[in-house]
């Protein structure tokens, strides 16, 4: 068959829409959501210019009005200890390193107290530095964005990466949370040797839980809350009693819908709690029934 010229103009110009048709569905690659997807990792700073300090310890309270603090230990005490209380009177109390580390001001506006407290002997401490202070928050949803000890992520963090990933198809929050929810409850198992083991304060490591695919359920929580703040979905860890269990779980604020307190799947208009431990390891069944209402669920602390 002899083409011509126009004819030949033609054919090549349907071969390019083809190959454009291909390279826009992903030609069996993950399609791309309309959601921009690109990791958000806030860098907390001590930007000194609000500073409560002594010979050992300062509390940098500069960025108040985002949501945290920033503390740091310098003395010679091994066992060293922070007590946050907000306008709630809840007192939070940490391991304090001799590292400079963020810390959430989870109660909102208010009077806050911050002390460090070195070991003496035993179980006694002593105050090496307490001061009290008003905060007011003008980012409400910073302490839920920016890492702190307990959700600890940066740029380079493996799991903010794989957050990516899973938002790469997103086109709104929900398909982003739902993403992530489905991938760690379909790929983490709960660690019962750890669990059995664990000492007071772990801290979890969010990219070790991630190359293990184990965890128990502070674990859970923390690289789900993790992986969500990177992908700017603000999301509180909680931690407090799941019947008469110590328990953590994850709550996250949704655009026109507020903040869910935990869910177990979205029927397009409903949510159930979000325990991405529980929904891991519990038959859907079990799950509900436990889950009722919420009742049976307690939160102390929210990180």
């Amino acid at each position: 068959m002899i083409l011509t010229n126009a004819k030949k103009t033609a054919y090549r110009v349907l071969f390019f829409c083809a190959l454009l048709a291909c390279f826009c569905m992903g030609c069996g690659k993950k399609s791309i959501g309309s959601r921009d997807n690109t990791p958000v990792v806030l860098a907390s700073v001590a930007s000194g210019t609000t500073v409560y300090s002594c010979t050992v310890a300062s509390i940098d309270a500069s960025n108040a009005s985002e949501g945290y603090v920033i503390v740091s230990y310098s003395g010679s005490s091994t066992k060293v200890k922070l007590q946050i209380t907000g306008t709630n009177n809840v007192t939070y109390t940490y391991n304090l390193s001799k590292t400079s580390e963020t810390f959430p001001l989870s109660a909102g506006n208010g009077s806050y107290t911050v002390a460090v407290y070195e070991n003496v002997s035993g179980n006694q401490y002593a105050t090496a530095l307490s001061k009290t202070f008003d905060v007011k928050i003008s980012n409400v949803f910073g302490p839920f964005l920016y890492p702190n000890q307990y959700v600890n992520f940066t740029a380079s963090t493996k799991a903010v990466a794989e957050a990516s990933s899973l938002a790469q198809a997103a086109d709104t929050d929900l398909d982003v949370v739902s993403n992530i929810y489905n991938y760690i409850i379909s790929t983490i198992t709960y660690d019962y040797t750890k669990a059995n083991s664990i000492q007071s304060g772990y801290i979890p490591d969010v990219d070790a839980i991630l190359a293990s695919k184990k965890g128990i359920c502070l674990d859970y929580a923390a690289l789900m809350a993790a992986m969500l703040r990177s992908q700017r979905i603000p999301t509180r860890l909680e931690v407090g009693y799941a019947g008469e269990a110590y328990h953590a779980w994850i709550s996250t604020y949704i655009k026109d819908i507020g903040w869910v307190n935990g869910i177990i799947q979205f029927d397009g208009k409903d949510w159930e709690l979000m325990d991405p431990t529980f929904a891991a390891n519990s038959s859907e069944k079990t799950l509900k029934n436990f889950i009722g209402d919420g009742n049976n669920y307690t939160t102390k602390y929210i990180y």
